[in-house]
């Protein structure tokens, strides 16, 4: 009796560690983003925002080679497996989630589209992602000193 909680416990304690949601706070510092602007002849403003995780080089950390991490993932068994594939989807929801809140307080920053834009696309994947929108609103004269290059 003992011996089953015991096991029941440990159980539990292991389904608590492999949920463990991923905090949008993590990607602090560890992503770079770039924000181009495009003014048209006729004063549409367009947009095309890009976000890429940085790679360990970009943050000083070694890192185990492709190679390498091919054959640990061989030795893997099943479940293992399936819970890494697990993280790595709810890493891309995140991500989407971290890409978005870029977007946002970049276009803030900036005071780019100031009364909103419309999405014209969206790529996101796992570790990079682009949006390119239109702004709502023309471009006036501050926007074209400001913004057209």
């Amino acid at each position: 009796m003992l011996k089953r909680l015991l096991i029941i416990s440990l159980l539990f304690g292991l389904a608590g560690c492999s949920a463990k949601k991923i905090d949008p706070m993590e990607f602090a510092g560890q992503f770079k983003d770039q924000f181009k602007t495009q003014i048209k002849g006729d004063g549409i403003k367009l947009f095309v925002y890009k976000a890429k995780l940085a790679t360990a080089s970009d943050r000083n950390i070694d890192d185990a080679m492709p190679h390498q991490q091919r054959i640990n993932r061989r030795k893997q068994d099943a479940r293992s497996y399936q819970r890494e594939m697990q993280q790595r989807e709810d890493f891309l929801e995140v991500w989407k989630q971290q890409v978005q809140i870029g977007l946002d307080k970049t276009i803030a920053m900036t005071g780019y589209c100031q009364q909103g834009y419309i999405e014209l696309s969206r790529y996101i994947e796992y570790e990079r992602g682009e949006i390119r929108g239109e702004c709502n609103e023309g471009a006036t004269e501050d926007d074209i000193k400001k913004f057209a290059r």
